[in-house]
């Protein structure tokens, strides 16, 4: 047993927000203020910026039925970043910051860059002997993030998704003309969302093509697929991923590197509207480009309960694992099947084997043309888009969590 560390935690948000973000940070927040050990709990203002400029919140001023509805509130409450720590400069001040609070438990919930970063903060307190337990909480709705079976934001996003395409389906079925439909969906280099259109089959309303990062785009084939089921429906509906890339690495939408985030990604978007003038053009037929953009990460409306539910228990697992003397790992999930039923099981992966990796679909999991996703994905997917978000409504519209935001 682990000798109980006395002290104070910190919890902040990092990338790009998810419909179940916040769950996580009321698993974190909620645990932590139920625990002995913990004096205090604090939020980082606009997650590790908010260490940098001293700027953390006392959640333990805020109310509890404030922070329990967190639960349902989409976006990061706390504010998010896609600060780089670059110099020894910043992780003293890291240092500095942790020590002049009496910070002992630090929780960082993100992505891949925000594991980069639990992976130098934990990494340089060790090298300077102050004891501090580093645990990462998972989040992406990309679900690229290596070494857990899949991350919270994934479910509620595919959900969405899933349910978009269908409804774009009904909608773009309804005439007796022609027309084409290209649906552009997140995704830099994995395709788990693109994929996750699919499952708009299992509503009978499946798009006919589907094109993910994970293989080299090819334009002639593209039109000469989309001309293909054009002429044998009518109709043709495709989905493809923001990220799409032909063989030399270049973005179909023509990204460029000079809009970049805080990390050096290329700002994506544009990869519907560039194939539907090229479709236009080559086959000249009516065509509509449609964009998902931050719909897709927001979308709390229809939220997966089993998102949010384990995206809960991923905040909470971090503060448990951290009281019990761990440190340096973040929550990450497995699938385990009980009786022939979904469950989510927790491991600790080490912070080093998840920063900076990115976990793509299986070859396997595309179809031999690489236009469509396999019955295996399909499984894969499925049981994490199950359960309807029984979110509290005021004025039939969502009552989203409003912290007070007290400054320490």
């Amino acid at each position: 047993m682990a000798e109980k560390l006395k002290g104070a935690a910190v919890f902040g948000q990092s990338g790009g927000p998810t419909s179940v973000i916040n769950a996580s940070a009321y698993g974190v927040i909620r645990t932590a203020l139920d625990a002995p050990e913990i004096t205090n709990v604090y939020g980082m203002a606009h997650g590790i910026v908010g260490i940098l400029n001293d700027t953390l919140y006392d959640m333990s001023k805020e109310d509890a039925g404030e922070l329990e509805l967190l639960l349902n509130t989409p976006s990061s409450a706390l504010g998010s970043c896609r600060y780089k720590l670059k110099t020894e400069e910043d992780l003293k001040r890291v240092h500095e910051i942790l020590e002049k609070h009496n910070i002992r438990y630090f929780f960082y919930n993100g992505g891949n860059d925000s594991m980069d970063t639990c992976t130098k903060v934990s990494d340089y307190l060790e090298k300077v002997g102050y004891e501090c337990r580093v645990v990462g909480v998972p989040k992406t709705i990309d679900n690229d993030l290596y070494g857990t079976d899949h991350c919270p934001g994934f479910g509620s996003a595919a959900k969405y998704i899933a349910t978009s395409v269908a409804e774009v389906h009904k909608d773009a079925y309804v005439y007796d003309t022609g027309t084409i439909t290209i649906v552009e969906i997140m995704g830099r280099n994995a395709g788990w969302l693109t994929g996750a259109s699919a499952l708009a089959g299992l509503s009978d309303a499946a798009p006919d093509l589907i094109y993910l990062p994970e293989l080299p785009f090819d334009l002639d084939e593209f039109v000469a697929d989309v001309e293909r089921v054009y002429k044998e429906k009518n109709k043709c509906l495709v989905t493809i991923s923001e990220g799409a890339q032909y063989a030399d690495g270049t973005f179909v939408s023509h990204a460029k590197m000079s809009a970049t985030d805080g990390f050096g990604h290329a700002q994506l978007g544009g990869t519907a509207t560039t194939l539907a003038s090229v479709i236009n053009k080559r086959l000249g037929v009516k065509v509509r480009g449609i964009e998902l953009s931050l719909l897709q990460r927001c979308a709390a409306h229809i939220a997966s309960q089993t998102d949010i539910d384990e995206a809960f228990l991923a905040g909470k697992s971090a503060v448990e694992f951290a009281l019990s003397g761990g440190s340096g790992k973040m929550v990450a999930f497995t699938r385990e099947i009980k009786d022939g039923a979904y469950h989510c099981g927790i491991s600790y992966q080490p912070l080093s084997i998840c920063a900076n990796t990115e976990k793509k679909i299986p070859r396997e999991w595309i179809n031999e043309n690489g236009t469509y996703v396999t019955k295996e994905f399909i499984d894969y997917v499925l049981p994490l888009i199950q359960g309807e978000n029984n979110r509290k409504l005021e004025n039939s519209l969502p009552r989203f969590a409003k912290l007070k935001k007290i400054k320490v």
